[in-house]
């Protein structure tokens, strides 16, 4: 089960089919999709954020194979503003997105901190890895934030085409031995 959690700023309610509705209209802008996995249909179809949650993200839940949250912001809770989602993988275990209008005020480093400390806190995996668009300077950044390294380096197929990318990891005990926020 995926329990909400929180940072100063943000609510990270778990994904639900309700919110399919504000994501179709949030979600399908370029500058989001750009560097996701060339899995993501682009151009985004009209039902295509009812079809993601409905047959792809909450059985994956269900499965106990992925914890998917909306991001909402306190003053606004009712608003999505993005996602952020853990799952089970050699390689990805975190990927998350952004409404650009919300992008270079610290708001997605706080979710990534919230859920990489559940990651580990609570759900007690040794190592997070996650893929990135080596492009996706802004993804990079969080990383290298958290005190993740680069452990692999590769070229993916994204939505914007074939891209080099690089394989971010942070264990457990290096988690815990920084000053990261936990979840509130």
């Amino acid at each position: 089960m995926t329990p909400p959690l929180g940072t100063p700023r943000l609510l990270l309610r778990p994904l639900g089919l309700s919110d399919a509705g504000q994501i179709q209209i949030v979600f399908p802008q370029w500058e989001i999709v750009r560097h996701l996995a060339a899995r993501v249909p682009w151009p985004y179809p009209s039902d295509g954020a009812l079809t993601f949650v409905r047959d792809a993200s909450l059985p994956a839940i269900a499965r106990g194979e992925a914890w998917k949250w909306t991001l909402r912001l306190k003053s606004d809770p009712v608003r999505i503003i993005g996602g952020i989602d853990l799952q089970k993988s050699e390689d990805d275990n975190r990927g998350f997105w952004l409404d650009p209008a919300f992008h270079r005020q610290g708001l997605m480093t706080e979710a990534a901190n919230a859920a990489t400390a559940f990651w580990f806190d609570v759900l007690q995996f040794p190592i997070l890895r996650t893929s990135k668009a080596a492009a996706n300077i802004a993804s990079r950044r969080i990383s290298e934030k958290q005190g993740m390294r680069v452990v692999g380096v590769t070229e993916r197929d994204y939505v914007s085409g074939r891209l080099p990318a690089e394989v971010w990891e942070i264990t457990a005990e290096e988690w815990r031995k920084r000053v990261a926020p936990r979840f509130v």
